[in-house]
């Protein structure tokens, strides 16, 4: 059973990396990702079957950009802080819509990021009606 799901996710993984080549894996077997025009944001497909639009940041970057080139040193729990203030502001625009769309939203975050999470369960068997999801959510973070 476990080699039917593998040779399922390779044949997802052929097919995505040839109608965009954009996407890209970051482990051996696990999910792909494409960066979106909007930086903020990502979108993954997974294999255990879910499409996830995410945004993040690293807390080194929010370090750079609230000292400016000071040598403020803010601790880990205020960079936390304003990484979650900063996430909101990126996901207010989309959370109505992806939740009216059926994604759920989790935050997580560690010592190195602050990321905002919607998922979706997907049909990894219906690679045209993946097709259009992504094309959908391509369109959908680029025009607003």
């Amino acid at each position: 059973m476990r080699e039917a799901l593998d040779q399922k996710w390779q044949r997802v993984q052929e097919h995505l990396k040839h109608i965009n080549a954009g996407f890209v894996q970051y482990e051996p077997g696990g999910a792909l990702t494409l960066e979106l025009e909007n930086e903020d944001w990502q979108l993954e497909v997974t294999p255990a079957g879910f499409l996830i639009c995410q945004a993040g940041y690293a807390l080194e970057d929010v370090q750079s950009l609230l000292s400016d080139g000071t040598a403020e040193d803010l601790g880990s729990d205020e960079l936390a802080k304003q990484a979650k203030f900063y996430i909101q502001q990126v996901v207010s625009k989309y959370r109505n819509g992806l939740k009216k769309d059926g994604f759920t939203e989790r935050v997580e975050m560690n010592e190195e990021y602050v990321a905002a999470f919607f998922e979706r369960a997907i049909d990894l068997d219906n690679l045209l009606e993946l097709e259009q999801l992504i094309t959908r959510y391509q369109r959908h973070f680029s025009a607003v």
